[in-house]
């Protein structure tokens, strides 16, 4: 980083290792991103129409320092600039991919399997990323949700002690004051039911700064609660990221990361691995590789299912267990993730299988005698 992110001396005001800082002097707007950037006619026609409606545009100074200034190209810049084929509907596309308003159990809960939940808090995130699944509600202005608006959806969630895991999203989560996190944790946790808690957040990656101690130490009390974080590319893995990851570690918050398969990102095994690799030696572990929800506008930003399936036969056998993610596919219409493997199975007989392993030898396994 620049000297930009120098800590303040001690009296000053707020600077940019301040996360309120970074959220107040975000990019919001075509101008913004005209007075950082070198955009393109694509970008600017993105731009101008995210100002218009849809999808919002906000990039955190952190995150906007990580773009190549030149290069509509780059990675990061690919994640977080509006372009003009958000305009494009193409075949497959949906407004609302995982069928989430179809299995809302109550107001700001979504419940799409037996034993977990999904609890919305807020709409709001640091920074708006181009493909994100719910770019139909975020950052349409209603903020953070209050205990009032959330209270059918604890009644529910006493209602039905099934639910053992929840995760808590939006919007992230971690972008609200830490009081109202507080307050949210507190009412979960005289839910007796309710075993596990995920946060699932962004804010690691794209605004670091918020990973403190006065966050930390007020989240303790609630254990045991999961991080749910969001690297695509090593380029995010900053030292201020990394950072962040470790205090979470050191604070008792085991991490695990969704990478969603980006082309023109992270859509080939090379940087991927070093993608991975550079996770677990933050202590973060690659959760899932997930194919990118087929949100209207996003199709630039998707791959074939066939890229997934090939990254996965060549990162198999080359990472460790520990940092090799599931390959998944979440299903249209809210049907659940499934994952995705290459097959490795070339034939079958009574008492035998054999297998193309990773070395490219057939190898035959024999079934013990019944």
């Amino acid at each position: 980083m620049t000297e930009l992110y120098a800590l303040s001396s001690a009296g000053q005001a707020p600077g940019p290792e301040d996360w309120r800082w970074q959220l107040q002097h975000s990019t919001r707007s075509l101008a913004d991103l005209e007075r950082s950037l070198t955009l393109s006619p694509a970008e600017v026609e993105g731009a101008q129409a995210a100002e218009r409606a849809g999808l919002p545009i906000a990039i955190t100074p952190y995150y906007l320092s990580l773009i190549d200034a030149h290069d509509p190209a780059c990675p990061i810049r690919l994640q977080v600039v509006p372009r003009a084929e958000e305009l494009r509907i193409s075949p497959g596309d949906l407004r609302d991919p995982l069928g989430e308003e179809a299995h809302e159990v109550a107001p700001e809960l979504i419940q799409r399997y037996p034993d977990r939940a999904l609890l919305f808090v807020t709409d709001r995130c640091a920074v708006y990323c181009r493909f994100c699944t719910r770019s139909r509600i975020v950052g349409n202005g209603g903020g953070s949700r209050s205990l009032a608006k959330l209270e059918p959806a604890f009644d529910y969630l006493r209602a039905h002690p099934e639910v053992k895991d929840l995760i808590v999203s939006g919007g992230d989560v971690l972008t609200q004051s830490t009081d109202r996190i507080v307050q949210v944790l507190k009412a979960l946790r005289e839910i007796p039911s309710i075993e596990t808690i995920r946060l699932a957040t962004r804010v690691p990656v794209v605004l670091p700064q918020r990973i403190n101690e006065e966050l930390l130490s007020a989240l303790r009390p609630f254990h045991p609660l999961w991080v749910m974080t969001h690297f695509n590319h090593p380029k995010e893995l900053t030292p201020e990221a990394r950072a962040a990851c470790n205090r979470l570690a050191d604070s008792g918050f085991p991490i695990n990361n969704h990478t969603v398969l980006l082309r023109g990102v992270n859509d080939n095994a090379a940087v991927l691995t070093e993608l991975f690799r550079g996770l677990v030696r933050e202590r973060v572990r690659p959760y899932y590789l997930l194919q990118a929800d087929p949100v209207q506008g996003t199709a630039h930003l998707r791959t074939p299912l066939a890229v997934g399936v090939e990254i996965m036969r060549q990162l198999q056998g080359r990472l460790s267990g520990i940092a090799l993610p599931k390959f998944i596919v979440d299903t249209p219409h809210g049907h659940g993730k499934v994952p995705v493997y290459p097959d490795y199975i070339v034939e079958r007989a009574p008492g035998r299988t054999r297998f193309l392993s990773p070395t490219g030898v057939l190898v035959d396994y024999l079934d013990p005698p019944l």
